[in-house]
C-alpha cells in the first residue's frame, strides 16, 4: 500500500469534482471549488474520520469493500477504479466481476434524480444504487446480502417480497421472473452467478422448479408494474430503462401518468424520501 500516492491521488479526484457533478447543492458559503471530505464521506457512506484518516496518510489499509466504495462516491471511471486498487495494494478486480462498479456517466444520470424512485442494477437485477423515493417506494435494496442481492432469490424464498405485488398479480410475475433469470442462465452459463440462483432454487423446489421447467421466455416489453406500498397503497408505475451495454448496467427509472392517483402517490414520496409516514 502506497500511502502517500493513495492520499494524493484521492485529494486531487476529490477537488477535481464540484457539488453540481454529484447531485449537491453549492451553497453560499463555499469559497473554493471542489468536494469537502465529509461530503464525499457521505458519497461513500462511510465515517467523515475514516475517509479523512486515509486521505493524511494515517488511516487504516482499506478493504476492497471500502476502496469499492470510494470509486463509487468518487465517479471513478473503470481504470481509476483500478488504479485506486493497485496504489492500495490490491490485484485490480477481473473485468468479468467490475459490472458491480457503476459507470461514471450513469451516477452523473442518478445524481440527478434526486426526486424520483431510480435504481441502477445489474443484469441479473441485483441493485447497485438507489435514489432515496426508490428506497421509499421499494424498500433498501443494499441492506441484502449472498444471495438474497438477487431479487429472483427473494421472490420465491422471502414470503414478505411478495407483500409488494398483489396478491393477483403473483402468478405473473413468478413466471416474468423466472424467465429473467432464465435468460441470464442462458446468457452467462454455468459457473455464473446466475447458475448459483438457479441451483439454489432448484434444491429449494417448489414453483420456481415446476416454472424453470417450462423454459419460459421474456420478450423485450416491460410492462406496466403494480407496486404495493405499506402506507400507500397501490401504484401503477411505468418503468423506462437506460442500458450501459459496456457495464451490462441498466438504469431503471419509475415513473406514473401525470394526473393520475400514482402520480400523487409519487410526488409525496420525493417529498418524504426513505422515511416513515
Amino acid at each position: 500500500m502506497d500511502r502517500a500516492q493513495l492520499a494524493v491521488f484521492l485529494r486531487t479526484r476529490r477537488e477535481a469534482l464540484q457539488p453540481e457533478d454529484v447531485g449537491l447543492p453549492r451553497g453560499p458559503r463555499r469559497r473554493t471549488g471542489g468536494l469537502r471530505r465529509e461530503e464525499v464521506a457521505v458519497l461513500c457512506e462511510m465515517s467523515s474520520d475514516y475517509y479523512s484518516r486515509i486521505e493524511q496518510r494515517r488511516g487504516p489499509h482499506p478493504s476492497e469493500q471500502m476502496l469499492g466504495a470510494i470509486a463509487r462516491g468518487l465517479r471513478f471511471s473503470l481504470d481509476e477504479r483500478d488504479h485506486l486498487f493497485r496504489l492500495a495494494g490490491y490485484a485490480t478486480p477481473q473485468r468479468v466481476l467490475r459490472g458491480n462498479h457503476i459507470n461514471p456517466g450513469m451516477m452523473r444520470i442518478l445524481d440527478r434524480l434526486e426526486d424520483t424512485p431510480a435504481q441502477v442494477v445489474n443484469l441479473l437485477g441485483e441493485t447497485l444504487k438507489q435514489t432515496r423515493p426508490a428506497v421509499a417506494l421499494m424498500g433498501d435494496d443494499s441492506e441484502h446480502t449472498g444471495l438474497a442481492r438477487s431479487p429472483h432469490y427473494r421472490w420465491f424464498t422471502d414470503p414478505a417480497e411478495r407483500l409488494t405485488r398483489p396478491e393477483e398479480d403473483h402468478a405473473a410475475h413468478s413466471r416474468l421472473v423466472a424467465a429473467n433469470l432464465h435468460g441470464a442462465y442462458t446468457r452467462d452459463g454455468k459457473g455464473s452467478r446466475a447458475a448459483t440462483v438457479v441451483d439454489a432454487l432448484l434444491a429449494a423446489g417448489g414453483e420456481f422448479a415446476a416454472l424453470w421447467r417450462e423454459h419460459p421466455v421474456m420478450g423485450p416489453y416491460c410492462a406496466p408494474k403494480r407496486i404495493l406500498h405499506p402506507q400507500l397503497g397501490l401504484l401503477e408505475l411505468h418503468c423506462q430503462t437506460l442500458v450501459d451495454p459496456d457495464q451490462s448496467q441498466a438504469l431503471l427509472v419509475f415513473t406514473a401518468a401525470p394526473g393520475t392517483e400514482s402520480y400523487e402517490k409519487l410526488q409525496l414520496l420525493s417529498v418524504i424520501g426513505d422515511q416513515r409516514l
